[in-house]
């Protein structure tokens, strides 16, 4: 026990009244009933001093404004965080680029849903202490004063009684198992939010990827269309074409200029949310390089069955909700054995007018009688059933999931693999314009138009190749597992360093 400065001072004032009381008999009858009434408290006061004591941790808007803005992908913390999570030392420092598997990991140290996740597996895990708690006993003071002493001793009645509280049935053990197991659903949350995260900064990446590709490819595009604009204005002028003619071209240009503002807004867009998923002010991410070239290269389609074992067995929402069926069986346990009343043992010490008295026996024992828990045990067996049901419905969803991903990722793959072959005999038959302005058998707006043309396969193909990265990203989900084994499977960060 731990004895603070005010809690001894107290126990030394107790201690002196008790030895005044006892070694001063000239004071009366008075001032030994009070030393009788002080054994109680300063037992009291003993068992009191090894109770926690209350910490305020308050906390303010402004402060929490003040941290947010603060964050930043070039601190300290952030890298010893990286470092411990990739088993190596991270240098230089800060990262020059930043890649998918560093900004996942980024995520994961600054996100507030994971710090959600992280906190709710604590109070889980503190429920389990407090399922294991045992029974304290009841301290009983009696006092009574007689007017009229029937006795030969002091005029009153008093005494020390502790009434001792046994479970029986195993009650504890089911009360610890059931928080166990809903413990272990909070801890394979955190698997569960992380993967979220890494679900939402691959998609932010990718929505990046598409629009800056698209910036540059509806940039070339726009520059062809406005040189064609400007060179058939010119042939307006002499007469060669008609204004029809113009109008065509000029509707083509403005609606790829739209196509092109609507990408830029895309761009930011996908850094904003790329922000808001990793817990970061929009600032930081603004002044860093981003590497982005992994989604140029798609990996090949798993087997069926390699798939769905990756599925039952990974999924951390599965996991979850099968710890929550358990816990459902540990409710159903504990309702069971309430059936069996708990046992009270009374202990005590009575002083009465004179005579000492010394109990022992049953304080009290429930009989069941009237109540043997049938309403708690079919509530239970419910809640049994319930979360049985829960559980089977979220497999038989997962493999369906799982099934449409797979085969909408090889369909993917089969037109992105033909998406390929456009582009390149689009590019061949661009080459070979090339060759034949340069021969004189085109002029220069037919080179343009083949130039622009290309562009436009360009952008198609790009769509197909963020399809395929679409739906690749689907069956990761599905899975909660990366396609390439090159891929760290982070699935349950911890973080030790506080910020």
């Amino acid at each position: 026990m731990r004895f603070t400065g005010t809690r001894l001072v107290s126990l030394y004032a107790i201690a002196s009244v008790w030895r005044d009381a006892q070694n001063t008999p000239e004071q009366g009858a008075q001032t030994r009933m009070n030393a009788h009434l002080f054994r109680p408290l300063m037992l009291a006061c003993v068992v009191l001093t090894g109770c926690a004591s209350y910490q305020p941790q308050p906390i303010t808007p402004t402060q929490l404004a003040k941290n947010f803005e603060q964050r930043t992908l070039a601190d300290d913390a952030l890298r010893a965080y990286l470092a411990r999570q990739v088993g190596h030392p991270i240098k230089p420092w800060p990262l020059p680029r930043w890649n998918r598997e560093m900004l996942t990991l980024a995520a994961y140290y600054y996100s507030p849903a994971l710090d959600i996740a992280r906190a709710q597996w604590g109070t889980s895990k503190a429920g389990i202490e407090v399922a294991g708690a045992i029974p304290n006993p009841v301290l009983q003071l009696p006092f009574q004063y007689s007017t009229v002493n029937p006795g030969p001793g002091r005029p009153y009645t008093t005494g020390l009684g502790l009434d001792i509280p046994i479970e029986t049935a195993h009650k504890r053990g089911y009360r610890i198992d059931q928080a166990s197991h809903l413990s272990e659903a909070a801890r394979v949350n955190i698997r569960h939010e992380a993967w979220k995260i890494h679900s939402q900064v691959r998609d932010a990446l990718l929505n990046l990827f598409a629009a800056r590709k698209q910036i540059v490819l509806l940039t070339q595009k726009v520059a062809m269309q406005q040189q064609i604009l400007d060179m058939m204005k010119k042939r307006e002028a002499v007469g060669q074409t008609a204004e029809p003619d113009i109008n065509l071209i000029v509707l083509v240009l403005t609606q790829t200029q739209a196509d092109l503002t609507t990408a830029k807004s895309a761009s930011q867009d996908a850094r904003a949310r790329l922000a808001s998923v990793m817990g970061l002010p929009i600032g930081p991410l603004e002044s860093v390089q981003l590497n982005l070239d992994e989604f140029e290269r798609t990996g090949a389609a798993p087997p069926p069955a390699q798939a769905r074992r990756a599925a039952i067995f990974n999924r951390a929402d599965l996991l979850g909700s099968l710890a929550k069926y358990e816990a459902a069986e540990g409710a159903l346990q504990l309702e069971i054995a309430k059936q069996y009343p708990n046992i009270h043992i009374g202990l005590g010490y009575t002083y009465d007018t004179g005579t000492n008295k010394i109990g022992f026996g049953l304080a009290g024992i429930t009989l069941p009688v009237f109540d043997r828990n049938k309403g708690g045990i079919a509530q239970a067996e419910a809640k049994r059933t319930e979360a049985a049901a829960n559980t089977a419905a979220l497999q038989d969803k997962i493999i369906n999931d799982l099934d449409h991903a797979l085969a909408h990722y090889r369909t993917s793959l089969n037109t992105l693999r033909l998406s390929a072959v456009r582009l390149s005999t689009a590019q061949k038959q661009l080459m070979s314009q090339a060759a034949s302005f340069d021969s004189g058998m085109i002029d220069r707006p037919a080179l343009a138009q083949a130039k622009a043309d290309y562009q436009t396969i360009a952008i198609a193909h790009l769509n197909d190749v963020v399809a395929a990265q679409q739906a690749a990203g689907a069956l990761e989900d599905a899975m909660q597992r990366p396609l390439s084994p090159s891929t760290p499977n982070w699935t349950l960060p911890q973080k030790e360093t506080p910020r």
